[in-house]
């Protein structure tokens, strides 16, 4: 019986040695009874001082008490959101990245552009706290004071009235060319990175009108004017704002505040999270900020908004088969 060589057994140690050290590491990294053992890295796909952002942060800040490690909120705008989508969900399964993801790098912009991501496959809920208010909102000097003026003015000015959204082919974008195109009107659309640069140049001139997150304090300051309201039912805010259906439009617009991961974080790890932001999301400090902000309470655990994810997304697939923008 032949010897191996002494060489060929230190090299043998040394990969035995290799192997069962980082799979150590591996089991400690996944080991639920400690986690976390270091700061959480909670990434929004939304511009600093955007009401996402703001929301993120206020929920983020109460978890971490609960945690015993800081949450730290990572800002990644661009791409319609598909920049922050994509860090989330190539992100290592082990809970110490997760964060925000708009509904339009949910729900459009994957049958765009070719992404590194797939809503469904690649993401999972850890909770939902809220409902994001989106709408169209426009300067105090416009030339139109409701919506129904605005189609009036894009159908005598055909083309010379521009708006943003937070980028091309996202949720707003999509429904705003689905109203131009029922109402034979059209808009030339300027895509920014988020809302507070829409607001931006919205007031600076640049823009006749804007499509997304809205801003309550700068409506209250007077400084933009809310024309109509992409949501289910009406505000008790804004009574005088009207709906998508109460102008006889069929459109859908998901809209959601809440926190995800990348697929396959441990289940006792989702749990910990979980309950973490769900327990934030009832402390004063959080109910007075999203108040603060008018933002809507609205719950739903990691399982119930997984499934509410993979809805939406088999929903747009069809609406945007109906609008032919794809096959």
């Amino acid at each position: 019986m032949s010897r191996l060589p002494k060489v060929t057994v230190t090299f043998l140690l040394f990969f035995v040695f290799i192997f069962l050290f980082f799979g150590a590491a591996r089991s400690q990294d996944t080991d639920v009874s400690k986690f976390p053992t270091g700061p959480i890295n909670f990434i929004t796909s939304l511009p600093a001082g955007s009401v996402g952002d703001v929301s993120s942060r206020l929920i983020s800040k109460e978890a971490e008490k609960t945690l015993g490690k800081p949450v730290i909120v990572v800002n990644k705008p661009g791409g319609s959101h598909a920049i922050g989508a994509t860090a989330i969900a190539k992100a290592k399964p082990d809970g110490y990245t997760i964060g925000y993801v708009t509904p339009s790098a949910l729900f459009t912009v994957p049958f765009f552009e070719k992404l590194s991501y797939d809503p469904v496959k690649d993401l999972q809920g850890i909770m939902q706290y809220s409902e994001t208010r989106f709408g169209v909102i426009t300067g105090p000097d416009a030339p139109f004071k409701t919506f129904k003026e605005l189609i009036d003015y894009a159908r005598k000015n055909p083309g010379k009235v521009t708006y943003g959204t937070g980028g091309t082919n996202s949720i707003a974008n999509i429904n705003i060319e689905k109203i131009a195109r029922e109402e034979g009107v059209r808009f030339t659309h300027i895509p920014f990175k988020g809302g507070t640069d829409y607001q931006t140049a919205l007031m600076g001139g640049h823009v006749m009108f804007a499509a997304g997150e809205i801003s309550a304090p700068m409506i209250e300051a007077g400084k933009i004017r809310l024309l109509l309201l992409f949501t289910e039912k009406k505000l008790p805010e804004y009574p005088q704002v009207p709906i998508l259906k109460e102008l006889g439009y069929k459109t859908s617009y998901p809209s959601f505040i809440g926190v995800m991961g990348p697929k396959g974080i441990p289940e006792g790890i989702v749990k910990k999270l979980e309950d973490a932001f769900t327990g934030a999301s009832k402390q004063p400090s959080v109910v007075k900020g999203l108040n603060d902000l008018q933002l809507s309470a609205f719950y739903r655990s990691g399982r119930e908004l997984t499934e509410f994810i993979a809805y939406h997304y088999d929903l747009y697939a069809q609406l945007l088969k109906e609008m032919n923008l794809i096959k």
